[in-house]
């Protein structure tokens, strides 16, 4: 009996020695996060004059909250959609105006975000402003949410014009009365931009850049945007009058998921 006790006794204490060792060592270390490509600046770090006023960080979105992946309220963009944005700038400035920016480089992560959101239904904390016409199940086949996005290549902006010099816009507080996207600007949320017929993110066809129904000084200052931004190498999508795309793209079939964060361009 001595030798059987023996026997089971060495393996269990080699055990032992085993789990204090594992207990003892050091937590293996998260994978680390990846980082833009050398190509991606911050836009501030190019033309500091442009407007920014980064929604996806914020509660004011179609969501209700903030979008994953955005860490900072910082556009980033490939170099040269950032340096196209520069020479539209400074023909702006001349005739006293300016850009603001939006949204820019948008992350995988948060294009998934949005498609969980659009697939829960029962979620409508933002309807009444932002897709009041829009029953939720249609997002996706009406073309307002999908599955990829051009804004995580890097070339993609969200923007719109605003007068100078510009005045401030008030923070949006959660849970305030919510009012239609396109009634009339002095009804809807107040921006600081010029009256573009709708807010930013309207999900209805009235956004669409050249919808016959908006016309007067809406209409030319969506075409002032688009001749402007036309001239500096961005092409506009026909359905919303706020999203450009700089030509040719710097990474045309790569879809980038580095997070919204100064840390990912830095010393670029």
């Amino acid at each position: 009996m001595t030798g059987i006790a023996t026997a089971l006794r060495a393996p269990a204490a080699s055990a032992a020695a085993l789990l204090a060792l594992t207990a003892t060592a050091p937590a293996a270390h998260a994978k680390p996060e990846p980082k833009a490509p050398e190509a991606f600046v911050s836009l501030r770090s190019v033309d500091p004059t442009i407007i920014q006023e980064m929604r996806y960080p914020t509660a004011h979105t179609f969501m209700g909250g903030p979008v994953d992946g955005y860490r900072q309220p910082l556009c980033i963009l490939t170099r040269p959609a950032a340096e196209a944005l520069r020479r539209a700038q400074r023909e702006l400035l001349r005739q006293g105006y300016s850009l603001k920016v939006y949204d820019c480089y948008r992350p995988q992560r948060a294009v998934d975000h949005f498609v969980r959101w659009a697939k829960d239904l029962d979620d409508e904390t933002m309807k009444a402003e932002f897709y009041p016409r829009v029953d939720k199940s249609r997002l996706f086949a009406d073309g307002y949410i999908a599955e990829r996005s051009g804004h995580s290549r890097g070339s993609t902006v969200d923007l719109t014009l605003v007068r100078l010099p510009a005045a401030p816009t008030r923070a949006y507080r959660p849970g305030e009365p919510l009012v239609p996207c396109y009634a009339p600007q002095a009804e809807r949320f107040p921006d600081n931009s010029v009256d573009m017929g709708t807010g930013y993110d309207c999900f209805d066809t009235l956004s669409h850049t050249d919808d016959p129904r908006v016309g007067g000084v809406q209409r030319a200052n969506r075409q002032f945007l688009k001749k402007t931004l036309t001239g500096a190498g961005f092409v506009n999508l026909a359905e919303e009058w706020w999203h450009y795309t700089f030509r040719p793209e710097a990474f045309p079939d790569t879809y980038f998921d580095f997070p919204v964060a100064r840390r990912s361009v830095a010393g670029h």
